[in-house]
Parts: C-alpha cells; structure tokens; sequence
C-alpha cells in the first residue's frame, strides 16, 4: 500500500515553552497533516535526554521525556498556576532550545505540579495505581536510578558509592527509603507523560495518521538499563564496560566513530529467550504503531572497540544475534511493522539478514547522487518494499545539501531529474517529487524540506558536539496554502490519506 508521511521530531514543534510537547500546537501539527493527505507521522525516540540532549542516549529505553509533558494541560488540571509557567525562563530564541535552561527551570515546575497532585491525591487514583502496575517492569527502576542521580548531583552511576552502584540489597533499601518523595516524584511525571502522549496518539489514530516510532539499537550507558541489569550488558566485575560501539574508520572519518554506548552480550540474551529485547520491543509498541529500528545492521554484526581507547580504529567486527532475535520477537509478539534502518556500507551478510526479516530498509535521495556510480539509492534501483526519505535527522536539509554539492555531483543531479531550469529557492520540490514518484511503498519527507528551510534547520550532524537537536519551527508554518500542496503532489503519487477512504 502506497503512502506517505512527515518527519517532525516532538522538540521541534512550535510552542510556547521552551520546547515542543504534547500541546495544542502537537494536534494542529495532526490536523495539518490531514490536511495535507498524510498519514504517517514520523518522530524521534521519546525517552529523557542525558548530557549532549540527544534523543538516541536516554537515561532510560522505556521512560518518556518530561520536557514532552505538556503545561498548559497541567494547568487545567488544576496542577498548575499560569503565572509559574509564564514567569519562568526558557530563552528567548524560539527556533532554538535552550537545554541549559530547560533543565534548570523545567524541573522546578513539574516539581510544584507534583506537589498539587499530592494534595489532590492523585496517587490514590485507580488510573495511577494501574499505570505503577502496568509499568513495574522498568518503572521504579528508572524512579530510583534519576532520583539517586540526583542525591549525587548528578554524577553517572558508575561514580556512585559502591554498595549503590553495585545494587546491594541493603543499599537499595536505604536509599528507597532516604529518597521516597523523589521516587514518587519521577513516578508521577511518567503518569503525565504516559497519559498526554496516549491522548494525543489516539487523536492522530483517529485522524487516520499512524506514529511512527525510533529506537536506538544501543543504551546510553549511563542509563537505569545498564545500572538495573548490567548483566545484560559487556560489563567487568566493577560495572565498567570491556568493549564499546562505534563505526569503523571510512571515507568520513580517518579514525571512525566512537559512541560509547556498551555492546550487549548476546550469548545471555540468547539463553533468556531475548526476554530483555522482546519486552524493549513491546513496550515500543505501546507508544508507537509503527517502529525504525536504528542500526540494523548491528544486529547482524557489530563493531566492538576496547573500552578505553581515545578512538574507533582499533575496533573489530563481532557476530551479532541474527534472525534468531527476530524469529522470537514475532514468536512473542507476533508480525509486526518494522522499518530496518540499513543505511551505510551493507555487507552481503547484512542484505540476507534484511530479506530474512521481511522488513523494509531506507532509501536516501541524497545518497544517490554520487557521479562516481550507479547508487542503489536513485530511484530506478528501488523495489517497493523500502521506505524512501528526502534526508533523515542526521542529514542536512535538501536546501543546505543542494548548495554544498560537488560540481560534477550537482550535474549529475540535473541530469537525472532534468531540472535544470528550476530555481534554485524552489529545488527541493523537485526532490520531494522525485521521491513521492518512486516506487517505494512508504514516502516520508522532513518537515524541513517541505518549508524549503537551509542549514540553519539542520536536527544533528554525526560526530560533533553541540548545535544539534535544537531547531524548532515557526507557529506560522504550517499553512492551509502549503497543506493545499502536498496534499496535490501526494493524490498524484496514489499516496493520499483520502484515497485509502479514511
């Protein structure tokens, strides 16, 4: 079935805030894209953000980001006073996020919500005692680990005390007991975000728009994943990792990417019938219908570099756990709609890996034009089941891309889609129909490329520090004169909403 989507990460959305949340901006963000024939809506992971604010590092894989909770619902739940939230700094750029003031500020209102919904009892509800039930899994797990963070300002647990780094019994209790208030307190903020996240993905759900969701192969390894269940993960005696991930040197990188994150141990997650990854895997489909999985080839093999070593060029290739993961989870869960994030050098190992699963990988238009070769990203190589993208989050916008082409790569581009008279300001829909054109099943388009915005909109350039993840958009941009557009392009590509008769 053809159709087609947007690309919009929820930090970008406009708002008053800060950032952008579960807000009446977010449902005019659903109803715009109704209007615009869409029916998918793409985002990046949702979990709280740790130093770097990168959603692809979480303090947790299961957790929501507080910044997502809405205020203005809280204020009329009665958990709020307007002046609070008014008052507060958030910076004053809004096409940027300020993280620095987020965290200094956010905490504090959600703090005084807290307080109100203990005088309101709150935590006494059915529905609340459900969630703490429903979410024990990973819940006070993740209360714990942010609230003993906090006790040591901050500090990433491997930096704790011993006896509470390690999870000694008596430690846990202690610090259970010392910091009760604290626990409750990051409870209750995944109470909101689960309750304003479900709303509004019901709303889109009736709207006829599926969400698509993302998930990291890897944990951050300061997270409450690898504190709670080290065992899980390539760690010494002392918590320390053995090995870490990364890529190997290659045309972009002399000495190759160095993440950090800890590899997993795929043997034990093997002998546990991948119980870890199948409840990882359902609890994503809670919060999304549909599911990229980043890094898909990692599950076929992935790079290890030894802990310790400044950069990625000592690394070495280890097997990974193969269809074995993925013939368990649809034995558990069942079929399930996964997009494979495949992007990059594929190895012959890696495609057999991708037509097992039966998942379709990515298609990225600005991968493909390269006049040293026939890429298997130009449209004429595609088989339908892919999903073909403008750009992701990691590239630039088709603006910023177009204007710092090669010479004899941009030719080669004009050749191709034979637009050699189009101006350069209005180029960008000559790339959005190139892909709503092709052949691929699922057509999703940054929000970006739509608004023909430039660099200044890029979400994140891979391997380098600050500037990423926070541009937002304008509370204008989103027009019925634009909506009117895409709406066109996507009925003449059989891609429209409202030819499926939703």
């Amino acid at each position: 079935m053809r159709q087609s989507g947007i690309l919009m990460p929820v930090s970008a959305l406009p708002g008053t805030y800060g950032i952008g949340s579960f807000s009446k901006e977010a449902y005019k963000f659903v109803d715009w894209l109704q209007k615009s024939g869409q029916s998918l809506w793409q985002i990046l992971p949702l979990g709280p953000t740790s130093y770097g604010d990168s959603p692809y590092q979480s303090f947790s894989t299961f957790a929501g980001n507080p910044y997502f909770i809405d205020l203005e619902t809280l204020t009329r739940e009665g958990l709020l006073e307007d002046d609070i939230c008014t008052q507060a700094d958030f910076g004053n750029n809004p096409n940027q996020i300020d993280y620095g003031k987020l965290y200094q500020n956010r905490f504090h209102i959600l703090k005084v919500a807290y307080e109100h919904a203990k005088e309101q009892q709150i935590m006494n509800s059915s529905d609340y005692v459900d969630f703490l039930n429903e979410q024990n899994e990973w819940l006070l797990d993740y209360a714990l680990y942010m609230s003993v963070k906090n006790h040591f300002h901050g500090a990433g647990w491997n930096l704790w005390e011993e006896d509470i780094r390690l999870r000694r019994p008596d430690a846990i209790s202690h610090y259970q007991d010392l910091l009760t208030d604290e626990i409750h307190f990051y409870q209750f903020l995944q109470y909101e975000f689960y309750k304003q996240w479900n709303m509004l993905k019901e709303y889109a759900n009736q709207k006829g728009i599926q969400i698509i969701g993302d998930i990291p192969i890897y944990v951050a390894y300061d997270s409450a994943d690898v504190w709670a269940h080290p065992e899980l993960f390539q760690l010494d005696e002392s918590g320390q990792p053995t090995a870490v991930a990364g890529c190997p040197p290659d045309g972009f990188s002399a000495t190759g990417q160095l993440w950090g994150n800890p590899l997993y141990r795929w043997d034990y997650h093997k002998e546990t019938g991948f119980s870890w990854w199948v409840n990882r895997i359902r609890g994503c489909f809670r919060l999304y219908d549909i599911m990229r999985i980043d890094h898909f080839r990692g599950f076929d093999e992935y790079y290890s570099i030894p802990y310790g070593d400044p950069t990625a060029e000592n690394g070495h290739w280890e097997k990974g756990p193969g269809m074995d993961l993925f013939h368990k989870i649809k034995q558990e869960l069942g079929d399930l709609p996964i997009i494979a994030e495949d992007l990059g050098f594929l190895t012959d190992s890696v495609k057999q890996l991708l037509k097992d699963s039966g998942y379709p990988g990515m298609k990225v238009l600005q991968f493909a034009f390269d006049s040293r070769e026939d890429s298997d990203y130009l449209p004429h190589n595609y088989h339908p089941n892919c999903v073909v993208y403008t750009g992701t989050h990691d590239n630039d916008t088709l603006q910023g891309w177009y204007q710092a082409l090669k010479e004899e790569d941009k030719e080669m581009a004009l050749e191709y889609i034979g637009n050699r008279f189009t101006p350069e300001a209005d180029i960008h829909w000559d790339y959005i129909r190139l892909a709503m054109r092709s052949v691929a099943d699922t057509c999703i388009i940054p929000v970006q490329d739509y608004l023909g915005l430039g660099c200044e909109a890029r979400i994140n350039t891979p391997s380098t520090l600050g500037g990423n993840w926070i541009w937002r958009s304008d509370a204008d941009s989103f027009t019925d004169n634009l909506a009117a557009k895409i709406k066109k392009i996507t009925q003449l590509c059989a891609r429209s909403l409202q030819q499926k008769g939703e």
